[in-house]
């Protein structure tokens, strides 16, 4: 069982935006070739399941490192489900690269601009909601201990 902390914060984001990068071509349609986007139900069942995949995964990462007996948890769960965001930032450029044909370069700067205000949003939400649930997870664990 690796314990070291840079290969899980990488790793950990991969699976919560797994859940939703079908998603962001839709929305990201949406927003930059002017579609119109008609899912919003099934966008926030989509917002659902990238809240619990934020969640089992952190908590997941974090029984490891506790296991391991390694208890700086505390910015690691941040990050864990934070780099969902990083991926979202790669993607985004990827879109970017292949779907859209913008050359002026303040088109490319007002892109890049509001990508990088939504990725920091996307860091800021998903790292709290790993904190959270790996705070209450370590509360539930520890609650249960019996001191004689």
């Amino acid at each position: 069982m690796c314990s070291r902390a840079l290969p899980n914060i990488i790793t950990g984001g991969i699976l919560p935006f797994g859940c939703i990068f079908i998603q962001l071509f839709f929305i990201l349609n949406s927003i930059w070739a002017h579609e119109y986007y008609y899912l919003f139900g099934f966008l926030l069942a989509v917002y659902i399941i990238l809240i619990l995949t934020c969640s089992e995964t952190t908590i997941l990462l974090c029984y490891f490192h506790l296991c391991a007996e390694d208890y700086h948890w505390w910015w690691r769960s941040f990050l864990t489900s934070g780099t969902t965001a990083a991926y979202f930032f790669l993607y985004s450029v990827y879109y970017f690269v292949s779907k859209l044909e913008i050359s002026d370069g303040t088109s490319i700067f007002l892109y890049f601009g509001y990508t990088l205000m939504i990725t920091f949003i996307l860091f800021l939400f998903t790292g709290t909601v790993g904190f959270l649930s790996c705070f209450w997870f370590v509360r539930k664990i520890y609650s249960v201990i019996k001191v004689e």
